[in-house]
């Protein structure tokens, strides 16, 4: 697969990583595991943390393109796509419009629902328009357990898995202090799996998907990052059919919201009734040493200095897709 990409017309990289979400500690992870296997493919690359240097300073430099390994805010969020649109660099992973709505995991919903693609119940409370008896209310219209998290989070950070009436106040406030949406989701007991997808439109593809089993169903951010406890199974040993159906929705999902170069849809399949329901989309996923992404490109034959180097090469401008017939 690298062979196909020509190292020379990639030009002067920079990896962009770190930069100032809570997500920080696990782009800098990622960035760095992406840089070193683009150099060992002798790609001209370099690290570029947004939070210690102006971006700016990419074109002073002459760089060429960009590699986002940034994670959350001012990363994933359709911000630093902005800049570089408005800097002519072109970019990995998915644009302005596509990475905004996407980070926020209501208007994603609401797109997804709009287009048929399930995804759990929800209610959204919004900071300083909600008083206890809103919050104590949203397990009878939801059912418990309850799911609480930041609208606009990654990471598992901020997510809280409420059993009973009284938690609800705490994982609200905990919720509400990250971000001032707050959503309140359905939960779905059941099988969690995680899909990636590569390309761009009529060619996006999905890859194996992965079964996650974690510690007491418990996939939070120590679980996903820090301890090798969490069990990732691919091939994923769904029941015949689930698999490519899942990755169909994922495609399908993935698409109506204008993503393209890669992107991980996280998806509960409910035990009882063995329907997919979409949680979220991630436009900039993981590429840490637990990550998800490399490890299903891994089971297609696709390894992780490859993947990177394909994911380079499918680096892009809004601009130049939308002036490309002009």
């Amino acid at each position: 697969m690298s062979a196909a990409v020509d190292i020379r017309k990639l030009g002067k990289v920079a990896v962009l990583m770190g930069g100032r979400s809570a997500e920080r500690e696990i782009s800098l992870l990622s960035g760095n595991g992406v840089l070193a296997a683009l150099k060992s493919r002798g790609v001209d690359a370099h690290a570029f943390d947004p939070a210690e240097r102006d971006l700016a300073e990419l074109k002073r430099e002459g760089f060429s393109r960009c590699f986002i390994a940034l994670h959350g805010r001012f990363g994933e969020d359709g911000t630093v796509q902005g800049a570089l649109e408005l800097l002519g660099i072109p970019y990995t992973g998915s644009g302005v419009m596509a990475s905004s709505i996407a980070i926020d995991k209501v208007m994603t919903k609401r797109v997804w629902l709009a287009e048929g693609v399930p995804t759990p119940r929800y209610v959204l409370l919004h900071r300083g328009a909600y008083g206890p008896r809103e919050v104590v209310e949203v397990p009878d219209a939801l059912g418990l357990p309850v799911i609480v998290k930041p609208s606009r989070e990654g990471s598992s950070i901020g997510v809280a898995k409420v059993e009973g009436y009284s938690d609800m106040a705490g994982a609200v406030a905990q919720a509400v202090a990250l971000d001032a949406d707050v959503l309140c989701e359905q939960f779905i007991a059941g099988d969690e799996v995680t899909c990636p997808v590569l390309g761009t439109g009529p060619t996006a593809r999905a890859l194996p998907v992965i079964r996650i089993v974690a510690p007491e169903g418990n996939y939070d951010y120590q679980n996903k990052y820090f301890t090798d406890d969490t069990q990732y199974l691919v091939p994923c040993g769904l029941p015949p059919g689930e698999e490519e159906a899942i990755q169909a929705l994922v495609v399908k999902a993935y698409r109506v919201l204008g993503c393209r170069g890669w992107g991980r849809v996280d998806v509960m399949i409910d035990a009882a009734t063995r329907k997919p329901y979409l949680l979220e989309i991630n436009t900039s996923p993981g590429m840490t040493g637990h990550s998800l992404v490399p490890m299903s490109a891994r089971a297609a034959g696709i390894s992780y200095e490859d993947l990177c180097l394909q994911l380079l090469a499918s680096a892009s401008l809004d601009q130049a897709e939308e002036g490309a017939g002009a």
